[in-house]
């Protein structure tokens, strides 16, 4: 029997694997479903420290990367109604504090920051058939648009509301040591 050794979460950067991981959103459409989005380029990295209250985060994400299975929607989503991502073609995110079930931090959409946080899940370390060590974390919350100036609307909908002002934010994250 030969006994192995599991993979734990060293302290150093990780970086965040995009073909591993996502950044998506979910927005309700007239008050009835769920429109869900994503975003295709990001990158970020994960600061692991000793204290894990001393550990960062940090991502920015391409909002011209926005994909809604809709070539208009998005189209519309990169536009001054929403994103105005031609001024400003980033989203940022920069952790303010760290625990076992929640990160915080600001981020930046439109040219405007906000604090926001995140509930927080952390699945593991492991290694790949290659070799590569991976750790896996989830990490869900919500915002308002209109905190961020995206206030593009219409009076429609069983709420009253062509789009929600609730985003809900889900992040998969696959991370591998830099």
């Amino acid at each position: 029997m030969t006994i192995t050794e599991t993979p734990s979460l060293v302290t150093g950067t990780w970086n965040v694997e995009p073909a591993h991981s996502s950044v998506g959103f979910t927005v309700r459409h007239l008050g009835m479903t769920k429109v869900r989005g994503q975003f295709n380029a990001f990158s970020g990295a994960v600061e692991i420290a000793d204290d894990l209250h001393a550990s960062s985060v940090s991502a920015v994400v391409e909002l011209s990367s926005v994909d809604t299975n809709n070539a208009d929607r998005d189209g519309h989503l990169q536009s001054t109604d929403f994103f105005g991502a031609e001024a400003n073609p980033q989203m940022t995110f920069v952790s303010t504090s760290v625990s076992d079930s929640e990160l915080a931090g600001n981020l930046t959409v439109n040219g405007i920051t906000k604090p926001v946080s995140f509930d927080l899940e952390f699945h593991g370390v492991t290694v790949d058939g290659y070799g590569v060590t991976r750790a896996g974390f989830s990490a869900n919350g919500s915002i308002k648009r209109s905190d961020y100036g995206i206030e593009f609307n219409m009076p429609i909908g069983l709420d009253g509301m062509l789009i929600s002002d609730k985003v809900a934010i889900e992040l998969e994250i696959q991370a591998v040591p830099a």
